[in-house]
């Protein structure tokens, strides 16, 4: 059945940023919905921010699109124009290797809920605001390329 009933996905909070970076991202919720509809050319996530918490770092990909709908609640998207409030129906593009870093904040007092696609290889990508970088192999490097004691969560 092409239906995917949300309750019988996982949701974790896993994240393979090492720290102090996985903090922000301890109220981050997520479900991988390609995997659980069998679909193995793009990805799709079904996310819950609690108050407080980012989507991930501020980052940009190299070699892999993203488009987000949001679903229910508040978040600020963060890029490098500025702040943008996103409601229920809002939609952002973030195409690949454009440079522009970008995550999301729940900055009010309830959850905020969206859904994310990415399509493409991922050839890595950076996250301006920090000393790091993730790699196409799936992990984390410093801006001069010494490794992180983690392993990026795809």
């Amino acid at each position: 059945m092409p239906k995917l009933p949300l309750e019988t996905i996982e949701q974790t909070n896993r994240t393979g940023y090492p720290p102090p970076f996985d903090a922000d991202v301890a109220g981050r919720w997520y479900r991988r919905l390609a995997p659980a509809g069998g679909l193995t050319a793009f990805g799709v996530s079904h996310v819950v921010l609690k108050p407080g918490a980012w989507s991930s770092q501020r980052h940009w990909h190299a070699g892999e699109d993203e488009f987000l709908v949001m679903l229910s609640g508040e978040a600020v998207l963060v890029d490098d124009e500025g702040e943008h409030a996103l409601r229920p129906g809002d939609c952002a593009a973030f195409p690949m290797n454009d440079g522009n870093g970008h995550h999301l904040q729940n900055r009010s007092d309830g959850d905020c809920s969206f859904v994310v696609v990415s399509a493409g290889a991922s050839k890595g990508g950076d996250y301006p605001d920090i000393d790091m970088r993730f790699t196409a192999e799936g992990g984390y490097v410093h801006k001069d390329g010494r490794p992180y004691a983690a392993t990026r969560i795809p």
